[in-house]
């Protein structure tokens, strides 16, 4: 027997349906152990409200209507009537701003005599309708997320969001998988195509905002995922079996009622297999809201319809009659309802009729009254305003979206592990930005904090002379990262043009290419060849965050952890590779366990350092676990105030240049054995030989207790009365004057031997005690400099700061650096006769031509970081190994410290006595170095805390010493480890509250 083509069509529906027996629908009742938080609410104020509210004001608990903040005050008296005429349930709040929305639900919610219950469309936070506050990722980016727990807490953030700005429900998760990467209007919303993993992340967004008293709203019902339509526009089509549906699209829905999901919306879809009737869309179907959804899921929420306005139903029906449709059809809540005061007429006489009882409606009224008494509405105070946009972008909501974002960062491509990217001394980088706005982008400027990286810029639809021009600029590096900036959204065709994938093929056939791909990741379906690239990092979107963490993933300072969402272009759903962290991060102090607000106490002592003028401006870093999470600049170059510190500027680090320059030598020639801590220092210079110096030994000399005088003050013996000798001193730089000292200042090239020989017929102390001195680094220049056979300021830049991405640690600035990013030290009245301004501040290193051991060395307080930071590392940074652990253990150690001598090898160390270097608060393991000119480096590796203290304190006068007598230095220090004793407190107190839960 042939059955007809529509029981053909029909068949598979029923199937479906009739296999939710009453065996069925009893198991799963049996399996659903958690019921929607709001139902267990039951109270005298919910009992006295269904005993005076009239049919028509039941009704009227069921419709929420549109509200703008942003409208004006016509449209907010048109909602006054409403609620005055037909007293609305409730609102959903669109378009405005969080101020304009508080003052208006506090305006509304006084006039309506049952409190209105609110609600939003906020996805990403209600960001997505408000303006000023933060926004959080879209889900697709959020698919990419392998921690979960970071779902949960945004969730929690979202909820404090929500009910400072006066809502009840928010219309989130997206629960749709995104199986049709075509699709039009969920696509990027989603958290993916895998339907494990779409529940799992819909699970835990919907109980962080549930365990906080709001609302979640599982969307859209019953999946929206396989659509080529926008649904706003017209009705889709979803032509998929219901046995497909039931495995695929429901399986989010019937996880999350089992956990109490409390609200769902029904999509205005049309799906032949649940329910053919002509035109009708699922949000008006008994079929789809009541029988599958209600009876066989066992939902016992809220069904709220979709916006009643979408084309996807409004264009069949009338206003009145749709609203009377979709309570028929099972619903709960009429959203964005066309016009109220038909839908009341509309509906009461489908009462009258017979078509909807009166118990449903007190039943669906009840629930509506329910949620309002959850969310303790029947206690309703207006809300505040005040700081209310700082309350919203707090420092947790911030906190969370760093995390979010930095473990979404997705490694899809590394050939030849070019990511994180290694051996800066051998690379010649440059940037390319394709797309987005003109200028620098975040990107570039985040790929700056890790090394020199030339920048270019080029639209997205470049013309074949704009690239002929770009790839002959770019012939002379041998590494490009490309940003590619495009868009989350299929209708800008992800924002990346067929041109844009042609420029990066041609870039990645002549170097070595790593992309950032800051759009969705549909749009690698145009980019075939993304497999043959060196490195593709998918960052999902294009913001600040995402900017950031891309660039940082490239060079280290996050690992790779997120994996694809969704399969893209060559690649499938659950890709991702994995690297490890291996540079400096940038990040807030919370993560590293700071307290914020006790750190925050940096900026007003640097502040008041500059008011008192101690120094005109200064640089000051803090590192944790290799995390810089406080790095700011404040005042100025000068005290006339014309050019503004910035963190790229480069100070001069005085004696700091011993622990960077001359230490790291020695521990590097310790590594090769060419000497020993324990030699004297005539088994490496012959020219001490038969002197005083000869039998010194490196040890106590590096301790500062070998007997050397504490300075040598060499520029004595080149002037005459007082004024410089000029035949030592030259205006112009020649062959025999080839040494600058100073503007329009240059010393003979014989200077340098006489220095040694003023040097070795100097006494010494014939009693070796403690005296800081800077004349056995001298020698140590020397000795490095024979070893390896080249000039210190060659020989660091090549073994260590190159490496080590740290463009601004260098020696004489000038020649790399614009003057205007150098701060000037002293206006040098006794020696050079003038302003000292990028040349160094220290004589004897003036007299080395800028090159000293003791002093010379310029840098950023960032790049003087990842020096610390490889320090504090053990002698590693950036999957490099530079000097081995036992190297660095010993110089750093104590090295008479019975003998009252704090000193290590070079580096100083925190005192026994009350007054030191340091604050009391570090670890006696502790180690660094301060300069002259007000500087201070210091590694602590019991908590792996890097601290940069840099600043001009002798401008213009040497002699002002504010900065020692306020203990600006150590007191900043100090706020850096009280502020990590208070997070750590924090913590623990947070942590024994959740046991005690």
């Amino acid at each position: 027997m042939q059955l007809p083509k529509r029981l053909l069509f029909v068949f598979p529906a029923l199937i479906f349906l009739l296999s939710f027996s009453q065996e069925g629908q009893k198991k799963q009742a049996e399996e659903q152990t958690v019921l929607p938080p709001f139902l267990a609410e039951e109270s005298p104020w919910i009992d006295s409200l269904m005993a005076t509210l009239t049919l028509e004001e039941k009704i009227a608990q069921l419709i929420m209507y549109p509200v703008y903040s942003n409208r004006g005050e016509k449209h907010v008296q048109d909602i006054e009537r409403l609620i005055k005429e037909y007293k609305i349930g409730g609102v959903i709040y669109m378009q405005g701003g969080p101020v304009r929305q508080v003052n208006l639900n506090n305006r509304l919610q006084a006039l309506s005599n049952v409190p209105l219950l609110t609600s939003i469309d906020g996805e990403w936070g209600v960001k997505m309708r408000l303006d000023s506050v933060i926004s959080f990722p879209r889900q697709m980016l959020l698919g990419a997320v392998q921690n979960d727990s970071l779902i949960y807490q945004m969730g929690v953030e979202i909820a404090k969001q929500c009910s400072l700005t006066g809502v009840h429900i928010n219309f989130a998760p997206v629960v749709d998988i995104n199986v049709n990467p075509k699709n039009p209007v969920i696509n990027s919303r989603s958290f993916g195509e895998q339907k494990e993993l779409v529940t799992q992340k819909s699970i835990a967004y919907m109980n962080g905002m549930q365990d906080n008293l709001v609302l979640a709203c599982a969307k859209h019902f019953p999946g929206h995922g396989d659509t080529d339509k926008d649904s706003h526009y017209a009705l889709p089509t979803v032509s998929q079996s219901a046995g497909r549906i039931d495995s695929v699209e429901l399986y989010p829905y019937k996880e999350m009622v089992k956990r109490g999901l409390g609200s769902v919306m029904v999509a205005h879809l049309y799906i032949p297999s649940l329910d053919d009737t002509k035109n009708r869309a699922t949000s008006l179907s008994p079929k789809v809201v009541q029988q599958l959804l209600k009876d066989s899921l066992g939902f016992q929420g809220l069904a709220i319809t979709d916006a009643l306005n979408m084309h996807g139903v409004s264009k069949y029906y009338q206003p009145g009659e749709l609203d009377l449709l979709a309570l028929m059809a099972g619903n709960d809540i009429l959203l964005f309802s066309e016009d109220v005061g038909k839908a009341i007429k509309y509906i009461k006489k489908g009462v009258e009729k017979g078509k909807v009882s009166e118990a449903v409606i007190n039943a669906k009224c009840k629930k509506v009254l329910q949620l309002k008494k959850w969310v303790k509405l029947d206690e309703f105070t207006p809300l505040s305003t005040e700081n209310l946009v700082q309350k919203i972008n707090s420092r947790s909501s911030n906190l969370v979206n760093r995390k979010l974002v930095q473990n979404a960062m997705t490694l899809l491509v590394n050939d030849s592990n070019a990511v994180p990217v290694r051996g800066l001394n051998k690379l010649n980088i440059a940037s390319v930005k394709i797309g987005n706005s003109s200028g620098w982008s975040v990107f570039q400027k985040e790929l700056d904090k890790y090394g020199e990286v030339k920048h270019f810029s080029i639209g997205k639809n470049p013309s074949a002379q704009e690239e002929l021009e770009l790839l002959k600029t770019l012939s002379e590096y041998n590494l490009v990262i490309v940003g590619a900036h495009g868009s989350v959204h299929p209708s800008k065709n992800f924002g990346v043009s067929t041109k844009s994938i042609r420029l990066i093929n041609r870039i990645n056939q002549e170097h070595q290419t790593i992309v950032a791909w800051f759009a969705n990741p549909y749009g690698l379906q145009k980019f075939p060849e993304a497999k043959e690239l060196d490195g593709l990092v998918m960052a999902y979107q294009d913001n600040v965050l995402t900017n950031e963490y891309a660039a940082q993933l490239i060079f280290g300072g996050i690992p790779a952890l997120g994996k694809l969402p969704v399969s893209a272009g060559e690649f499938n759903a659950g890709e991702g590779l994995v690297t490890s962290k291996n540079r400096l991060k940038y990040g807030l102090p919370e993560e590293e366990g700071f307290n914020y607000q006790k750190l925050q106490e940096i900026d007003s002592i640097a502040l008041s350092g500059i008011n008192e003028q101690a120094y005109p401006g200064c640089q000051i870093l803090v590192a944790r676990n290799g995390n810089v999470v406080y790095n700011k600049s404040f005042g100025f170059h000068t005290y006339e105030k014309k050019t503004a510190v910035r963190n790229s500027d480069l100070y001069d680090l005085a004696s700091i240049t011993k622990v960077s320059a001359s230490v790291p030598g020695l521990m590097k020639l310790v590594d090769m054995e060419k000497i020993t801590l324990d030699d004297n220092l005539c088994y490496h210079l012959d020219y001490v030989d038969s002197t005083e110096y000869m039998n010194m030994n490196l040890r106590e000399m590096l301790a500062h207790t070998a007997g050397l005088v504490s300075t040598i003050f060499f520029y004595t013996k080149t002037l005459h009365r007082g004024q410089l000798d000029y035949k030592v001193y030259s205006t112009e730089k020649t062959d025999n004057y080839p040494y600058r000292v100073a503007e329009d200042l240059y010393i003979h090239k014989g200077i340098r031997d006489s220095i040694r020989k003023w040097t070795v017929t100097h006494g010494v102390h014939k009693k070796k005690d403690y005296r800081y001195s800077d004349v056995g680094f001298y020698f140590y220049k020397d000795i490095i400099e024979k070893y390896f056979g080249n000039s210190l300021d060659t020989i660091t830049d090549s073994l260590f700061y190159k490496p080590l991405g740290a463009k601004t640690l260098t020696y004489n600035p000038r020649n790399k650096f614009d003057v205007g990013e150098i701060p000037p030290t002293e206006n040098d009245m006794i020696f050079r006769k003038r302003l000292i301004h990028g040349d160094v501040h220290d004589q004897g290193a003036s007299m080395m031509g800028g090159v000293g051991g003791h002093a010379g060395l310029f840098s950023s307080a960032n790049d003087l970081a990842k020096l610390f930071q490889m320090y504090v590392n053990w002698g590693e940074y950036g999957g490099d190994r530079y000097i081995s652990e036992a190297t660095m253990k010993e110089f750093v150690k104590c090295q008479y410290c019975e003998e009252d001598n704090r000193r290590a090898a070079g580096f100083d160390r925190r005192s026994t006595a009350s007054v030191g270097p340091t604050c009391n608060c570090v670890s006696f393991e502790s180690f660094g170095h301060t300069g002259f000119t007000g500087t201070m480096a210091w590694a602590d590796p019991n908590e792996n805390i890097v601290y940069i203290f840099l600043s001009n304190r002798v401008y213009p006068d040497a002699d002002n010493k504010k900065i020692m007598r306020m203990d600006i230095r150590t007191d900043i220090q100090g706020v850096i480890y009280e502020s990590l004793a208070l997070g750590k407190k924090e913590d623990s107190k947070e942590l024994l509250a959740k046991k005690v839960d």
